[in-house]
Formats: C-alpha cells, structure tokens, sequence
C-alpha cells in the first residue's frame, strides 16, 4: 500500500500553479429530478483521456463549489472529469425546508444521474467530507473511490459546537475574502477588480441564516458507528494545524477505515484555498492512489466469466 501511495505522490508533481479566479470553467444550472435545481460545473474529459475517472466535488460550509475547488480545479481537470456542485443551502444549490446531509448525499448521486455518470470518486472537504461519507454508504454501488480533506467522524461534543462552528465558517470567508484581494490567488492588476465582485458573490450567495442551520446539522454529525463498513478504497489528506478538526481526529478516522491511508500537510483548516500550494499536491497524490489503488483490486480480483 504504502509503495502506491509513493507512487501517487510522484504523479501529483511537486509543484502547482494556482490559477487566477477569472479563470473558471463555464457551468450551468441543472435540474435533479424531483430534487430541485442547482448550479454545476462539469468540465469533461480530458483530451487524449476519454475514459478519465469522474470526480464529484462536495465542497466546505459557507462557500460554493468554485469557491472551495478553485485553486485545484485545473490540476484535477488535467487528469480526471471533474464535476462539482453547490450543495443545497448554499450558493445556487437547492433551497429546502429542511437541510439535511443524507440529502446532500443523495444530491451528488442525482448530479451523477443527471450528466450520465455511473461510478465516481466522492471528493470531500470539511463538511463536503461528512456529504462524502454519506455517499459512500448509502449509495456503495455508485462509488469507485472517496478523498477526504479535513474530515472527521464527529466534531468535538458540547453545547458551543453550532456557535463555534458558525464563528469558524465565517472567519474562514474573511480571510479568504482577503486572501483572493492581494494574494497569490488573486487575479492579476489589470482584472483585480472583477475578482473581488466574483469573491464578494459567491461569499454571499449563502446567507448567514442558512450557515447557522447548517452549521447545527453539522454539529450533531456521528459517524463513529457506521465508518467502518465504508469498503471503497480511500484517501484522507490531514491538516495538521487544524483548529477546527484537531489531526487526531483526522487520524482516528483513517485508523476505522478499512481501505485507507493518508497524506498530511502542514496547514489548517482552510488550506483548500488558503493553503493551495500545500493541499492541491497532496490532493492529487490522493487522488492518485484511489485511482491506483482501485486499478489494482480489479487485476487481483477481475470479474469472473460466465460459463460457456
């Protein structure tokens, strides 16, 4: 296991351009049947790469699904079909009476449906994780893989949770807010301006009232009894200097996973974009390994032949 996950690591690259926010694959708004209506990106397969493993993206609280993937998206869309939504209550995602993340689970498989893709790998970060794992155990036969950033199988228990978690997803929208302004992520001098109205929207596309009722959702998620019968092979990218979900937890959850292993940076908890030069590599040495890693259970347990 470990020589694939070195293996992963050498064909992520050592080095990632982060690319300018104007520059965004186009998207478009698609209707789920008897789900709702949410805005998704879908960038194809690659040239030279038809058959290229599909990627479903499930993005963090308080933000959209560019706003989340950005930084990565061109590095992915190089390798894999990279699909990524914004997930209901947030941004152009479905508004429901209620939010719920089994629904959230059962959206990305309706995102699937709706463009014709069978099995993907389920690609999570922080509350895309919790999605992400939900995925893989309601819907087993649909998955071909799972990455997981910043993930946990509960946040830490107490009364202040929604509150805590509420104060964290705003600070993060501040300092990416920010970060976008006069960053490396930023867009160059010339289309800066742009850049800071296309940020400025997809921040407030999801209201505070619709974080705080998904923040509480969030709190009260535990999947400590359930984790371990997740059989797809998995990848979890650890953020060490997290304040949000402490390394150990990231680490208890690679321990309860049957088919897993891990890649740690050293960032926090917002290093999908704060952090990108950090999480894009280590995101695509994930990547890789499932992909791998998937590719050598098939030539050690090909599917039997019909009898003649």
């Amino acid at each position: 296991m470990r020589r694939i996950a070195d293996l992963g690591w050498q064909l992520a690259g050592a080095l990632v351009q982060v690319p300018p926010v104007p520059d965004l694959p186009p998207g478009r708004v698609v209707e789920l049947s008897g789900r709702g209506r949410t805005f998704v990106v879908d960038t194809g397969a690659p040239p030279g790469r038809p058959n290229a493993p599909p990627l479903i993206l499930l993005h963090a609280l308080g933000c959209t699904g560019l706003l989340t993937w950005y930084p990565s998206l061109p590095a992915l869309a190089a390798r894999y079909r990279v699909i990524t939504f914004d997930q209901r209550w947030h941004g152009r995602g479905i508004r429901s009476p209620h939010f719920r993340l089994d629904d959230c689970a059962d959206d990305a498989v309706a995102v699937a449906d709706a463009l014709g893709v069978d099995r993907f790998v389920a690609v999570g970060y922080s509350m895309g994780s919790l999605v992400a794992q939900l995925t893989a155990i309601r819907h087993r036969d649909r998955l071909a893989g799972l990455v997981l950033g910043a993930s946990t199988m509960r946040f830490t228990r107490g009364r202040a949770d929604p509150l805590a978690l509420r104060v964290l997803a705003l600070r993060i929208r501040t300092m990416a807010e920010r970060r976008l302004r006069a960053g490396p992520f930023g867009a160059p001098p010339d289309a800066r301006a742009d850049a800071n109205r296309w940020a400025a929207a997809q921040f407030r596309s999801t209201s505070p009232t619709e974080i705080a009722g998904a923040t509480a959702v969030l709190a009260g998620f535990d999947s400590s009894r359930w984790v371990g019968r997740i059989d797809t092979p998995t990848a979890v990218v650890i953020t060490t200097r997290d304040h949000a979900v402490p390394a150990a937890q990231q680490r208890a959850l690679v321990r309860r996973l049957p088919h897993a292993t891990a890649f740690e940076i050293e960032s926090g908890h917002a290093a999908v974009v704060l952090d990108a030069a950090r999480f894009t590599p280590a995101l695509l040495a994930a990547c890789a390994w499932v992909s791998l890693h998937r590719a050598n259970q098939r030539a050690n347990h090909p599917p039997a032949r019909a009898p003649r």
